[in-house]
């Protein structure tokens, strides 16, 4: 099957990979010649504009935008009238899932279908394949089906859930069509949420753990500073072998806490990080439907609140979420910001 790609920049690109190894054809376009020459080099086929990028697709066209939710509009904006009838478009990153409900339906009187589809594994979804969580009508999301197939990882070596099957389905393979437009963007958002929440729950742990010699550390002694009622936190915790040890056999267990302990391998102390913690909007909005259903979300609430401080004040605890998010993304911290 043949997929058009906008955008190669950190996913896009090993998404295109891992669609030419299980033998699709790729036509991909990015603002960057140099990243397209790569591919192209590679065994896709390149596009110097989006009007080309069009004109190399083959009908029915199947285009997929990896872009940043900021700039997603203006390109649908570019690529929507030089499609046609009956042509599918996916947003793959990580919009706003009323954006997606909005751009499917002006889409919709030209009889171009928009698919969301949130999707999660970071740089190292080349090898393990990506988790794709789906929006759009039952249709154009059946005809994608050797696509998202290739981009998932399929059951692999996970334990089967028990009784799972009589269930059925396409979620053990590592993709799954959540809804109407706009639901799978609104799925997506929510995994990012409650990952704020296990990245601060993480992170915390091993702010506590990386404190625990402060009774055998100079202690201030002065009117404006509460003097210490025990004195028995003396421990010299090596918090990378505690990352380590979690990591075989605790029911804490979870891919970043790996990632958390390999970063802790590298720069164990992290200095290395400055403990700014960014926030690309999915934490926000999980937040604000939480509201607007009502539903008490203390903890990821909290989570994106850490995140802000991040930018003023940084704690090992910032640290270790700044290198999970580097570990899982290769998100670089950013000075301060959104």
């Amino acid at each position: 099957m043949q997929l058009g790609m906008i955008g190669l920049g950190r996913m896009g690109y090993n998404i295109v990979k891992r669609l030419m190894r299980a033998g699709h054809t790729c036509v991909v376009y990015d603002t960057d010649p140099e990243t397209v020459g790569k591919l192209a080099a590679e065994g896709a086929v390149g596009s110097t504009s989006m009007e080309d990028f069009v004109a190399k697709l083959e009908r029915r066209r199947a285009v997929w935008m990896m872009v940043p939710a900021g700039v997603t509009g203006k390109v649908v904006d570019e690529i929507g009238p030089l499609l046609e009838e009956d042509d599918i478009l996916i947003d793959g990153g990580n919009s706003y899932f009323r954006d997606d409900r909005a751009r499917a339906e002006a889409l919709a009187p030209r009889g171009v279908h928009y698919i969301d589809c949130g999707t999660s594994g970071g740089v190292w979804g080349l090898e393990r394949g990506y988790c794709l969580m789906i929006g759009g009508r039952d249709e154009p999301v059946r005809h994608l089906e050797p696509i998202w197939k290739a981009i998932a990882p399929g059951r692999g070596d996970v334990e089967r859930t028990p009784g799972r099957e009589k269930v059925g389905g396409t979620a053990e393979e590592g993709y799954l069509h959540c809804g109407p437009p706009g639901a799978g963007h609104f799925v997506k958002m929510v995994h990012n949420g409650v990952e704020y929440g296990i990245m601060a729950a993480f992170a915390e742990g091993f702010d506590i753990l990386e404190n625990a010699d402060v009774d055998i550390r100079d202690q201030k002694v002065d009117a404006e500073t509460a003097p210490r009622m025990h004195r028995d936190l003396d421990y010299d915790i090596n918090v990378a072998d505690v990352a380590e040890v979690w990591r075989r056999g605790s029911v804490v267990g979870a891919w970043l806490l790996d990632l958390a302990a390999a970063a802790l391998v590298d720069d164990p102390h992290l200095d290395g990080y400055s403990g700014v913690v960014a926030d690309s909007g999915e934490g926000r909005w999980t937040i604000q439907a939480a509201i607007e259903e009502a539903v008490p979300a203390e903890v990821l609430t909290s989570a994106l609140y850490a995140r802000f401080r991040s930018r003023r004040s940084h704690t090992f605890a910032e640290k270790v979420c700044s290198a999970m998010r580097l570990q899982f993304g290769g998100h670089i911290e950013r000075a301060s910001g959104g």
